[in-house]
């Protein structure tokens, strides 16, 4: 027995009774520590989303300046760009984006709307986006647009046939990452992954790389560091000589050489900043090789850590500020 208090106000416990108190004081404080640490985890898989979208968005944006340039073009007009300054073939205004940003936004609304199999709402968002008359279409993606008939599998079937086999495209690489960033379960995460990419791009190579890819996106929502993640998922693959060569390849349109463009500058650059600039000053695919670094390396370092002077010129920056929040709560 013991006894607790002091004057008129005395208690006396037995050590059954003194070792419950304790036992719920731990329970409760163990409640309040865990609750607090699942906020940050919360909060900071937010960050990470959110950074990832924008990342693509601004590599994307800052990018199209210097679409299908060579780098000594882009040297000889611009020196070297560090900004969002719009313009480009497209002449847009800094910080409106492309394709590239715009289905990225698509698949994670079709998702969004059916998470469970997300297929026909992806590809509904597709046709909603296409009736906006981009100027910016894939010559892969458009050539699908015109052959689907209720059936998107049969439609890149058919649209890689018409294009003589040539379907090995960036298209579906562009746009995968709202993919690993709604689905924490591994399995689901591959399955949709390669679905995705079927439904517009019937070639191996584009699945292959869309997988890498949101793999390496997988194991940065769980904490592990960019470039580790980039040489797990790489090791045994065709990309494994660019852990320690420069690509030998133009950075172009064709998925593997634009994968293989991506990982070089992730590997080799340190800060965001310097991959998406890296990436735009070499031409060729240059808004879609930045946006999909910076998607992964947005993803990496979170929003809180990409330059203010980018993400403030994003013209859809609202968008994907409600997309990230969407996309936090769907993934549990």
């Amino acid at each position: 027995m013991r006894k607790f208090g002091s004057g008129n106000a005395i208690a006396y416990l037995s050590l059954d009774e003194l070792d419950q108190l304790v036992s719920n004081y731990q329970t409760i404080k163990y409640a309040k520590h865990h609750t607090a640490k699942s906020n940050d985890v919360g909060e900071n898989v937010l960050d990470r989303i959110k950074g990832g979208l924008f990342g693509v968005a601004i590599g994307d944006a800052l990018g199209a300046t210097m679409e299908f340039m060579s780098a000594e073009e882009i040297r000889g007009t611009y020196g070297k760009v560090t900004d969002i300054i719009g313009g480009g073939w497209l002449d847009l205004p800094p910080g409106e984006v492309t394709d590239d940003t715009a289905m990225t936004i698509a698949v994670a609304k079709g998702i969004i709307r059916n998470k469970e199999n997300p297929i026909a709402e992806i590809g509904e968002e597709f046709l909603k986006w296409y009736k906006t008359n981009p100027p910016d279409v894939g010559n892969i993606i458009r050539t699908v647009f015109s052959l689907y008939a209720g059936d998107w599998f049969d439609a890149a079937y058919r649209a890689c046939r018409k294009l003589g086999g040539k379907c090995a495209g960036n298209g579906s690489l562009m746009r995968c990452l709202p993919i690993a960033l709604a689905y924490a379960d591994q399995e689901k995460m591959e399955e949709v992954t390669v679905l995705h990419s079927n439904m517009t791009h019937h070639d191996s190579q584009a699945a292959e790389a869309c997988l890498i890819y949101n793999r390496i996106a997988s194991r940065l929502l769980h904490g592990e560091k960019l470039s580790a993640a980039i040489r797990q998922e790489v090791v045994h693959t065709r990309y494994e000589p660019l852990l320690t060569v420069e690509p030998a390849c133009p950075p172009d349109g064709y998925v593997v050489h634009t994968m293989s463009w991506v990982l070089h500058w992730l590997l080799r650059c340190e800060s965001f900043e310097d991959v998406v600039i890296s990436a735009v000053n070499m031409g060729g695919d240059s808004d879609t090789i930045a946006a999909i670094a910076g998607g992964l390396k947005g993803l990496e370092v979170g929003y809180h850590q990409l330059p203010s002077r980018f993400t403030e010129k994003i013209v859809c920056a609202d968008e994907l500020e409600e997309l990230a929040v969407q996309l936090v709560n769907i993934r549990g």
